[in-house]
Formats: structure tokens, C-alpha cells, sequence
């Protein structure tokens, strides 16, 4: 059973709200389609423990390597 709330909107809001509904769609289903965000419960074990080790390892490589790309590029910048 889902509860609810109720919350106060200005009417332009609501207008732009409602300008996004489709017409067999909720109010909370727009809201939420328009949050697009998740909860991290709902995310929690997509990946094993050793996809997640990669995955993390991934963005440090990356981050790593961008961080060296910025470094480059602030270099010739300053020779320049």
C-alpha cells in the first residue's frame, strides 16, 4: 500500500507539471519520471562483488587518466 502526500504547487508550476503528464499518466508517476533519479535500495546488488571491483577500478583508471590529461594540457598552456 503506498501512502500519500499532499504538497502545494504554484500554479505555474503545476502548469509546466502538467504540460509533461501524458494523459494515462499520474501526477506521481510524472513526478517521479521527471526526478529520474533512484534510490540507491533499488540499485543495491545489480553487481557482484567482483563487477562492482572492476567497475571501480574502471572509474579510477579513467579519473586517473583524465587527471593526467588536465595536467598535460595545463602544461602546454603555461609554455604557451
Amino acid at each position: 500500500m503506498h501512502m500519500s502526500k499532499s504538497i502545494r504547487l504554484s500554479e505555474e508550476a503545476y502548469d509546466r507539471l502538467a504540460a509533461h503528464k501524458a494523459e494515462d499518466e499520474t501526477f506521481s508517476e510524472v513526478v517521479l519520471r521527471l526526478a529520474g533519479e533512484r534510490s540507491l535500495l533499488e540499485i543495491a546488488g545489480i553487481l557482484s562483488d567482483e563487477e562492482a571491483d572492476a567497475l571501480r577500478d574502471a572509474i579510477d583508471d579513467r579519473r586517473e587518466r583524465r587527471a593526467n590529461e588536465l595536467e598535460e594540457v595545463a602544461d602546454r598552456m603555461r609554455g604557451a
